[in-house]
């Protein structure tokens, strides 16, 4: 392998941008090739899209950097943030999609507006239409995407989409929706889902827009209860009560509410723990590895072909069974021993780059939490 050294000098020099396209092309080689077909919803593909920050610091090193002012004095700060698109499956496989790192090179203070979220999202959206095309993606994203631009996109592309909604968010919307609620003008249903009690209300078609441009939008809440038994604190059962709202892009029926609401929107968290593992389990995330933009942009997208081709490699039948006895971490410290210990020769190389084999993913479902029969 070579040096970090090495290799963040010939990141600085080629278009880095090609890395994130092997990624791409992996990715829909494994979908010509149907690996993924038992895995969708109605033949669709569930994209998750989330930003976060990778690093900062407290002076400028590049001119891409972001910029904003923290704390009482309002002390200067630069940092780099990141939108990122994961694809997420029914068995918990959680693979990266696409990278979109925001850049100021073009800004002009007290002229144009810094680089942002959702000025990302439009630049990734024509990325994944060019991936998945139209009518294949159920997106689901937080309550910053639940705007009327987003919504354009996704019709557009002809996407479903589930999106976070809370008060302020799309606010006449949820006026409508909380005025006809209270008036019981919604349809409702109650389900048992493992040991949480759950309340849906949902309203089709509520109106909102102008009079020359109106506009529908479908929204369903979810009212969740539970008891916490607390075995580690006070061990008191006690009662805990939440709720869930969401924009939908499909009229909500007593036959698919559970599952557009749990199954499919609820899978939005997997992104938020994929960022935990990328950032807490060894993929060091928020290492700048090089402070030219470039190399860093490449170690990064290195770094999610990583997560994605050890994300396939633990959810591969051939190696369940040693990663449920071992566990993700004590697997690939038995995985990396014995590649370290192995004599690689281009002979070997070759043949295993030629040799014609069948990869499976293991299709388990051991997530979810089955929904009772009460």
């Amino acid at each position: 392998m070579p040096h970090a050294d090495t290799l963040a000098r010939f990141l600085e020099t080629i278009d880095v941008e090609e890395i994130q396209n092997c990624h791409v092309e992996l990715l829909k080689d494994l979908m010509r090739n149907k690996k993924f077909k038992n895995m969708l919803i109605n033949g669709k593909y569930i994209v998750a899209v989330d930003g976060t920050q990778k690093f900062v610091r407290n002076y400028q090193w590049q001119k891409e950097s972001l910029q904003r002012h923290v704390g009482p004095g309002k002390k200067e700060q630069y940092y780099v943030y990141v939108l990122e698109a994961v694809l997420i499956f029914e068995n918990g496989l959680v693979l990266p999609v696409q990278t979109e790192i925001l850049d100021n090179k073009d800004w002009k203070p007290e002229e144009t507006k810094q680089d942002c979220e959702s000025k990302a999202f439009k630049r990734m959206a024509v990325k994944l239409y060019k991936i998945f095309g139209k009518g294949k993606v159920i997106l689901v994203a937080d309550g910053l995407y639940a705007t009327e631009p987003v919504i354009t996109i996704c019709d557009k592309y002809e996407w479903d989409y589930m999106i976070t909604v809370k008060e302020g968010c799309m606010r006449e919307v949820w006026s409508n929706a909380q005025g006809a609620i209270k008036k019981n003008l919604h349809e409702g249903k109650a389900v048992q889902w493992g040991d949480r009690k759950q309340e849906y209300k949902w309203l089709n078609n509520v109106e909102y827009g102008s009079e020359k441009k109106p506009k529908t939008a479908h929204i369903v809440y979810c009212y969740e209860t539970w008891i916490e038994n607390n075995e580690r604190s006070s061990k008191t059962p006690e009662g805990k009560t939440t709720m869930y709202a969401w924009i939908s892009s499909r009229e909500i029926t007593d036959s698919n509410v559970f599952k557009r609401c749990t199954d499919i929107a609820r899978r939005r968290w997997r992104i938020e723990n994929n960022f935990h593992v990328e950032k807490h389990d060894g993929y060091e995330y928020e290492h700048c590895y090089s402070y030219n933009w470039s190399a860093m942009k490449g170690f990064h997208y290195l770094m999610k072909i990583a997560r994605f081709i050890n994300g396939l490699i633990i959810n591969s039948e051939i190696v369940s069974g040693y990663v449920a006895d071992s566990g993700v971490s004590g697997f690939f410290k038995d995985l990396w021993l014995a590649i370290s210990g192995a004599a690689l020769t281009h002979k070997r190389i070759k043949a295993a780059a030629t040799g014609k084999f069948l990869w499976r993913l293991n299709v388990e479902d051991v997530f979810k939490v089955r929904q009772s029969s009460g």
